[in-house]
Parts: structure tokens; C-alpha cells; sequence
């Protein structure tokens, strides 16, 4: 239960259960839907993010009468990895600067609240500060902070040349509706 509200909650498509099998859907919503890993539990979620409605019918569970569960906590592991994938790709896979310029963000604040704190101590107690571990993590932390931004620079340059090279659009059109004059012309 803790399981399928959280992934419902991340995923935004809200089922009672995401790890039963009996699953129905149509051709075209499948055709177009990638999956690697173990990543088939997320299909309903990976649907929904291409325009598709998701429903759900009460089925009859009937208990096991051989054999043994394979889920345990390595299991559990596994699936939050994988939810985290999920809500990565769902979430910015087009736009990847936003998780990393956001984390690049981050981390430049660390870095000019504890140059800060470092510049203080040295002009106003005139602290050597050669040895300060806050003068460390501010060189550190301004060094993360441009890695962020140019692995986020460089996420971006991927994702479009992988979209343009196989011509995959970022968004998918259902239909295309046209004015009643676009018709006549």
C-alpha cells in the first residue's frame, strides 16, 4: 500500500495497485513507449505523460497456491532506483538544466555563504585561514557549482541532438484540428 501511494503520488496517475500483471492497453499508446530495466510496473505512468487516459477495473485476486513472493527489501531497493527514473525522465528529460542548474544553485550558495563566513573571520578577527575547512568547502563548492551548470549545459546538447537525430518529437499530437476556412483554402 506504502509502495503504490508513493509511486502514485510521484508519478501523478493514482492506481490501487501498480504491481499487478493484468494490465490492458492499446496499440498505439504501446507502440510509441520505450521500456528498459524493469521499468514495466511504470507503464501506466509513462502512458499518461503521452496523453493517454488511464483507467482502472476491480479484478479478482486470488491467492498464490505455489510457490514463494519474490519481493523483499533488495526488491524495494530496486523499484525506488527505478521510481527515481522514472520521475527523472517524466519530469525533465527535456529540460535536464533544471536539475542540474537547480543543484548548481544550491551549491554556489553554500559556496558564497561560507566564503562569506571565511572573508568575515579573516578582515574582522583576522583569522588565518589557510587551514579553515570553510575556506575548502567554498572552493569546492564553487567548483560543484560550475560542474552542475556544464553537466546541465551538456544534458541539454544531448537531449536535442538525440531528439533531432532520430526525429522524435518532445510532445506528442494526438490530432490536428484546423479552422473551418484553413479547409476551404
Amino acid at each position: 500500500m506504502v509502495a503504490n501511494w508513493l509511486i502514485s503520488r510521484i508519478t501523478g496517475v493514482r492506481l490501487h495497485d501498480y504491481g499487478c500483471t493484468l494490465k490492458a492497453y492499446r496499440r498505439h499508446v504501446l507502440d510509441r513507449t520505450r521500456l528498459y530495466g524493469e521499468m514495466h510496473r511504470f507503464i501506466p505512468a509513462i502512458a499518461s505523460w503521452s496523453g493517454a487516459m488511464i483507467g482502472e477495473v476491480v479484478v479478482n485476486h486470488r491467492p498464490r497456491l505455489t510457490g514463494k513472493a519474490k519481493y523483499g527489501l533488495g526488491r524495494t531497493f530496486k523499484v525506488l532506483l527505478d521510481l527515481i527514473t522514472i520521475k527523472f525522465l517524466g519530469s525533465y528529460s527535456t529540460k535536464p538544466i533544471y536539475v542540474f542548474g537547480g543543484l548548481g544553485a544550491i551549491s554556489c550558495l553554500v559556496a558564497i555563504m561560507a566564503a562569506a563566513i571565511v572573508l568575515w573571520q579573516k578582515v574582522a578577527r583576522a583569522e588565518d585561514i589557510t587551514g579553515n575547512p570553510l575556506f575548502l568547502l567554498a572552493g569546492f563548492m564553487a567548483i560543484a557549482t560550475l560542474q552542475f551548470v556544464l553537466m546541465g549545459l551538456l544534458a541539454e546538447l544531448l537531449v536535442r541532438t538525440y531528439h533531432e537525430s532520430r526525429n522524435i518529437p518532445t510532445y506528442v499530437v494526438s490530432e490536428i484540428l484546423r479552422a473551418e476556412r484553413e479547409r476551404h483554402q
